[in-house]
């Protein structure tokens, strides 16, 4: 049986649910990591890997060389600023999340190099290689471990479903970003497709007891229990 544990917590900029407006402090994704025996699965390294690395090791014991996979919600870059700490790690992401976010980045990188502007132009193709080593992450990651796909906050955004005994486990990304947005029924905004983004919101209340909030702790659904 797969096992999880939550690495850091990650917080929003603002949470317009506390009554806050414009950015109070730096936003960062929640890291999970996944224990499938074999496969130790890390997602969304959002932190540097100066901090990311010891907060890995507090955590779980484990070094960035245990790592065999490291799985994004999506290619949001706020979600892998440690990505090159696991160097030696299979790096996935949903195939609809790849295909769509690879074609945005061929488009800007053309209209960068149009404009002359080859700084610009370096830090989209930089952006280009790290999609390309990305694969796209399989139905089934490992046993116990199934992707699960939440699209709307980006084209191809996607969790993981981590069945426990008692309790379905859902590793959520930003499709459920906090315990507020959940108890109150919101997605995050801005999103990529409002109505995509609802139905998925909507998707992971229906099938998990426990899910991982992209922004916050793992917390129990209050709609299931």
């Amino acid at each position: 049986m797969a096992e999880f544990r939550v690495i850091s917590i990650g917080t929003l900029s603002h949470n317009p649910l506390w009554g806050e407006r414009g950015d109070v402090r730096a936003a960062h994704a929640t890291t999970t990591l996944i224990d499938a025996g074999d496969a130790k699965i890390l997602v969304d390294p959002s932190l540097p890997e100066q901090v990311l690395v010891p907060r890995l090791a507090e955590r779980s014991g484990l070094k960035p060389d245990a790592i065999t996979h490291v799985f994004l919600t999506n290619f949001h870059p706020m979600r892998r600023r440690g990505l090159a700490a696991f160097d030696e790690a299979q790096w996935l992401v949903g195939e609809l999340e790849r295909e769509a976010i690879g074609a945005q980045l061929v488009e800007k990188f053309r209209e960068a190099e149009g404009a002359g502007d080859a700084d610009l132009a370096a830090t989209i193709r930089s952006e280009i290689a790290a999609l390309q080593r990305c694969k796209a992450a399989p139905d089934k990651l490992a046993a116990g471990v199934d992707l699960f796909p939440l699209p709307g906050v980006t084209p191809g955004s996607c969790g993981l479903l981590v069945p426990q005994p008692s309790v379905t486990v859902l590793v959520a990304g930003d499709a459920v970003a906090t315990y507020e947005h959940l108890a109150a029924g919101k997605v995050i905004s801005p999103v990529f497709n409002l109505e995509q983004a609802q139905d998925s919101f909507t998707e992971a209340i229906e099938i998990a007891d426990l899910i991982v909030c992209g922004r916050d702790n793992a917390v129990l659904n209050p709609m299931r229990r």
